[in-house]
């Protein structure tokens, strides 16, 4: 019978790390300290929802309807398991396009007609993008 790997150690919670490991067809085995990838030291509802999350194809809106969830529960799951991996998650702010302002999209609508930049250009500086 084979089991789940344990990402932490069950007495302290640590990271644990493999010892050993063989190959199933062969028999053939290697020792020393191998580190457990980050994604296998979630924990198993962590994990879950990972999954779940690219089987939506990083789709909030359909995890929420898988899971039976609102929104903003699905996006605290989210928020968990990005802090779970050792990173922050974005502020709102960081996640919202940065539009230019009605003074700064008239100039570039202005400099494109004068042909001072290419229609690509505008785009982007439109988007918020650097030209």
């Amino acid at each position: 019978m084979r089991y789940q790997v344990p990402g932490r150690c069950p007495v302290c919670g640590r990271d644990l790390y493999v010892k050993k490991l063989a190959c199933a067809h062969c028999g053939t085995a290697v020792e020393g300290a191998f580190e457990l990838p980050r994604l296998a030291r979630l924990s198993p509802e962590h994990q879950h929802f990972i999954e779940l999350f690219i089987r939506a194809e990083g789709k909030l809106n359909r995890v929420q309807e898988i899971l039976g969830v609102s929104y903003p529960t699905v996006r605290a799951q989210l928020h968990e398991v990005i802090r779970a991996l050792g990173y922050e998650p974005a502020t709102a702010e960081e996640t919202q396009p940065r539009t230019p302002s009605t003074e700064r999209r008239r100039q570039i609508l202005a400099d494109l007609e004068a042909g001072k930049i290419t229609s690509e250009q505008a785009i982007k500086l439109l988007k918020g993008e650097s030209s």
